[in-house]
């Protein structure tokens, strides 16, 4: 197909990662570990260095692979993750000492509809990262907006779902029917919000960013 010939010409362009970076990637394809996609995450660390955040929240931190880009991309930033899966949160720690950004990582374990009282204390955020359970997009969202400093970004990957999300043909496989669904009715809900102004961008598996307006008069 045309899109991942696209995708695969662009990768060849995106200069080498540190070598830990690397070591992620291939620990994440062996042991099917969902992370970031390679062009997705160079988009969003590219928009990131134009926000310029102090702070930022991920919910879903996975094997540590996004927290650890966007330290090494943003030396200046503070980055708060949260994952629930144990052996995930270990390897995490593993990797985000051996980039050495563990001074600039908090990384916490638990579920993230769990600890918000935990994460208020290291507010606000400049921008949250929204990349864990899809089905739960909204729930994360509300549950943590209210931590976002004024003017904040709210970026979540995976909106556009392998492309499913468009698709008119009918889903067979009923979790990803459901799953689609779900997804559907986050980004429609983004895309109605008064008080936010979001663009979906179909790069990678689809990254809805979301900038919190500023109080109107």
């Amino acid at each position: 197909m045309l899109q991942e010939a696209l995708t695969q010409y662009i990768e060849t362009l995106i200069p080498p990662r540190e070598a830990v970076v690397q070591e992620i990637e291939v620990y994440a394809k062996e042991h099917r570990v969902p992370i970031m996609d390679i062009v997705g995450i160079e988009a969003m660390l590219h928009v990131l260095q134009y926000i310029e955040p102090k702070t930022i929240l991920e919910i879903g931190t996975a094997i540590g692979y996004s927290a650890i880009r966007m330290a090494l991309k943003l030396p200046t930033a503070r980055i708060v993750t949260i994952e629930r899966d144990q052996a995930r949160h270990e390897r995490a720690l593993f990797y985000i000492e051996r980039s050495e950004t563990n001074e600039r990582i908090d990384a916490l374990l638990g579920d993230a509809f769990d600890l918000y009282e935990e994460v208020k204390k290291r507010a606000p955020f400049d921008v949250m990262f929204i990349d864990a359970a899809k089905g739960q997009y909204e729930r994360f969202f509300r549950l943590y907006e209210p931590l976002l400093a004024d003017g904040g970004v709210v970026i979540t990957d995976n909106v556009l779902f392998k492309g499913l999300v468009a698709a008119n043909e009918p889903i067979e496989n009923k979790r990803w029917r459901q799953l689609v669904k779900k997804i559907r009715e986050y980004n429609e809900w983004l895309m109605r919000r008064p008080d936010y102004d979001t663009v979906i961008l179909p790069i990678g598996d689809g990254i809805a960013i979301s900038r919190k307006r500023g109080e109107t008069k």
